[in-house]
């Protein structure tokens, strides 16, 4: 999604993601996460009988796969800075593939050369049906931040050769 920079970002930059599908694991574990358990995610027959004749998969799971599918460089993110317009548009069910799609909106300068980028953040399924929409802002660092070694034994393997 952001792969530069916030002065190398460009308003209309587009990304789009691989595909990744739903699944009956995703759901029950979303649901043991959760503690949502609501029938209509958990209760096949249920949902037999509600609008869409069959399960649902939860909103808030199709949200967080879909903006997880496209990826974020950490050496230039900061930090998530909020959704705002979060609408679900269609329903998502149990073996739907999604795909993910960004466009730079927006992008507001903050201080030392860092700043927000706005993303309007859409979903589409196999049936290139647009599932959610919103605007998604996240903190972008100035430059990259190159991390340190995290390796405990980094010292001591260079030390024993």
């Amino acid at each position: 999604m952001i792969d530069n920079p916030y002065p190398d970002l460009v308003v209309g930059d587009v990304k789009t993601s691989r595909g990744r599908t739903l699944t009956e694991t995703d759901v029950v574990n979303f649901c043991m996460l959760t503690g949502n358990w609501l029938e209509i995610h958990s209760n096949t027959e249920f949902a037999k009988n509600a609008l869409y004749g069959q399960r649902l998969v939860q909103g808030s799971l199709v949200f967080s796969i879909v903006n997880a599918l496209i990826p974020f460089d950490s050496t230039v993110v900061e930090a998530f800075y909020g959704i705002d317009k979060l609408r679900f548009l269609k329903p998502s069910f149990i073996g739907d593939t999604v795909w993910a799609r960004s466009e730079i909106t927006a992008l507001k300068p903050k201080e030392n050369g860092a700043g927000v980028a706005t993303m309007e953040l859409k979903g589409m399924n196999q049936r290139t049906e647009v599932i959610l929409r919103c605007d998604f802002h996240l903190l972008i660092r100035a430059k990259r931040l190159i991390p340190s070694s995290s390796n405990p034994f980094e010292s001591e393997e260079q030390s024993s050769s």
